[in-house]
């Protein structure tokens, strides 16, 4: 006898066309002109900062960086659903989160500049500092979300991983300890089409990213992640779905930059990829439809400009003129200082070394 014990199908939407066209049918009932712009704002602002921050590695201002220009759309729309008491557990692109979750702008330029001060997150943003190796958060996240089901509070859990992130076991294992153990973590795929230097064609040969999270049983859905709106919305419903349970959401993306500023993807990336995704732009998108609505113009979107490039220049500023207390390496490695720590930390104080 053969009989099918198991079958399924991967959900895709999008709300909001590259014409800047919405669809009423799958848009959020929350959805208002006040929203949208709120949204719009931070993701001009994202791009700005961005743009900021990799002008100052260029001039050496800045460490190694992971630009995210071409991904506002799924970071601010995903942000935007966050609620004041749930947790975010990044990788190392989340800028737009970042600042959507009111992250400083100085600490978050400390943070670039090299400082261990800028990875001080302030109780209130309910973040986590910037995790470099690859999916390595996700089971953080899942941590996270397990003390927040142990305490019973309604906290959700909202942490991103990268394609290339869903090829590592990290990834798989912390799926299924969500699954099984039924805990509010969403998982945020950024599928932006390259790990480096490796297009997602290679990563794996499922057809989308979303459906490895049916093995773990739970739930997934594939979003137009350069639709702020689409993304918030399956963002919000993850978050505000009454059961608490886990959820995947794949986010088709295209990383319009480098890797890092350690990368030249003209290497192995023909420009004629970028020129089409180009017309995707997120926040284009977005500006047609605010445009089209008679909510936004050209003098608005000048106003919005200047004001937001005074608040970086003063945050870059501010960062600048930072002084570091050279003890802080020691004293904020352990919970208590080790012998063999306190014999360096003497050392280095009895030497004055940091002031040579």
């Amino acid at each position: 006898m053969l009989s099918k014990v198991f079958e399924t199908s991967v959900n895709y939407l999008q709300v909001l066309d590259e014409n800047g066209k919405l669809d009423p049918s799958t848009a959020p009932k929350d959805l208002d002109d006040k929203k949208v712009i709120d949204m719009y704002k931070l993701m001009c602002f994202a791009r700005s900062l961005d743009a900021k921050v990799l002008s100052l590695q260029r001039q050496g201002r800045a460490v190694t960086y992971a630009p995210l220009i071409g991904q506002e759309g799924e970071q601010i729309g995903s942000a935007y659903a966050m609620r004041k008491q749930d947790f975010f557990v990044p990788n190392f692109r989340q800028h737009g989160v970042y600042l959507a979750r009111n992250f400083p702008i100085d600490t978050f330029a400390l943070y670039w500049k090299g400082f261990e001060e800028g990875g001080i997150i302030p109780k209130d943003s309910h973040a986590f500092p910037v995790i470099v190796p690859v999916a390595t958060q996700i089971p953080h996240a899942v941590g996270v979300a397990f003390a927040q089901k142990y305490k019973n509070t309604n906290a959700a859990v909202v942490t991103y991983v990268g394609d290339g992130g869903t090829s590592e076991g990290d990834f798989y294992e912390g799926m299924n300890f969500a699954g099984a153990l039924g805990l509010h973590v969403i998982f945020v795929i950024e599928n932006n089409q390259w790990a480096i230097s490796v297009p997602r064609t290679q990563q794996t040969a499922a057809k989308t990213l979303a459906q490895k999270a049916v093995a773990a049983g739970i739930d997934c859905m594939q979003v137009d992640g350069n639709d702020a709106i689409a993304v918030y919305k399956a963002v919000s419903d993850a978050i505000n779905n009454p059961e608490k349970k886990p959820m995947v959401i794949e986010c088709l993306t295209y990383r319009m930059s480098l890797h890092t500023t350690a990368d030249d993807p003209t290497k192995y990336r023909p420009d004629s990829a970028v020129e089409a995704w180009k017309p995707k732009d997120p926040i284009l998108r977005v500006r047609k439809y605010l445009q089209d609505k008679g909510a936004w113009d050209d003098a608005k979107q000048s106003a919005m400009e200047d004001e937001q490039s005074k608040i970086i220049s003063a945050a870059v500023e501010k960062s600048e003129q930072f002084k570091p207390d050279p003890k802080s390496m020691f004293q904020n490695v352990y919970s208590f200082m080790p012998d063999v720590l306190k014999e360096e930390f003497d050392d280095a104080v009895a030497n004055n070394f940091w002031q040579g």
